[in-house]
């Protein structure tokens, strides 16, 4: 909410009286192939879990609908895992396809919390959040109490956006920042400050005493149909707005054509389809044994 996870960000108001976007399950998931691969590719990175013989133990943060928590069920089968998310809809979504037993022998369970408080009440082999704390300001200061609730030799893992100078991002925030657009809309479209540079998010976790890894990847995504740029950020950075346009058909419509408008000139489609670059940045902790 990346990918497959949403933000798991405050239910009140935030800076600037701002309320926290409203979200789409099934729009999030219209690209989900693209949006699941940076997940794998973070999954393939993490060391196999201290857990022994017992069950792991394993918290997904801002799991969004569930289907990369899902995921986790299938790398450790009989793991019991809570997806915690602050969006109902999301959360809906992910108990209707996911909760309960899972092949394996685990379980998967999903419980509201909001990522820029929620604190660990028990010990975990791995915490992990994909594409959700690009909306928690200062996230990095949370990394202390969730290493250390890791157990000894446990992971904590994530991957965030790192695109957000990008023109799909830049000319959001510069069409709010117009004067049709910005008594109504004001920071709507900048919302996306909160990420640190890799080398940030491997100081800070090593400095915690982690063997940390971290790196970042641009994904050349190939996206097909109509606006598919659009079609993207309708998932994702452009839920605020579409929250505070909600109430408007007229106004949604007028700055959706705007917005697609200046997406086709950044974004124009070749033959085969329309070139999506998407930078990620990712980190993998483990804490000593």
């Amino acid at each position: 909410m990346r990918s497959t996870a949403s933000p798991a960000t405050n239910p009140a108001p935030g800076p600037g009286s701002t309320p926290a976007p409203t979200w789409d399950p099934q729009q999030y998931l219209h690209h989900s192939q693209h949006r699941t691969r940076p997940f794998l590719d973070l999954l393939g990175r993490i060391p196999e879990l201290p857990s022994g013989d017992r069950p792991a133990r394993i918290a997904d943060i801002g799991c969004g609908p569930g289907n990369v928590t899902a995921l986790l069920a299938e790398r450790w089968p009989t793991a019991h895992i809570t997806g915690f998310d602050l969006s109902p809809e999301m959360l809906a979504e992910a108990e209707k396809e996911y909760a309960g037993p899972t092949p394996g022998g685990g379980r998967l369970d999903f419980r509201p919390a909001d990522a820029a408080h929620w604190t660990p009440d028990e010990p975990y082999d791995l915490i992990v959040s994909n594409a959700a704390l690009q909306w928690v300001p200062d996230h990095a200061e949370s990394f202390a109490g969730w290493i250390d609730a890791l157990t000894p030799g446990g992971t904590f893992a994530f991957q965030v956006p790192g695109n957000f100078t990008a023109p799909s991002h830049a000319l959001l925030g510069e069409l709010c920042e117009t004067p049709r657009w910005s008594s109504r809309l004001d920071t709507h479209g900048r919302r996306f400050v909160h990420i640190l540079d890799p080398a940030d998010y491997l100081v800070r976790l090593t400095d915690l005493g982690c063997t940390t890894d971290a790196w970042e990847t641009t994904y050349l995504q190939l996206l097909s149909g109509e606006d598919p740029v659009l079609d993207w950020v309708k998932g994702t950075a452009l839920r605020p707005v579409l929250t505070e346009l909600a109430d408007d058909p007229e106004e949604t419509a007028e700055f959706l054509g705007q917005y697609g408008d200046l997406l086709r000139k950044a974004y124009p489609p070749g033959p085969h389809g329309t070139v999506f670059p998407f930078r990620r940045i990712f980190a993998v902790a483990r804490r000593p044994v």
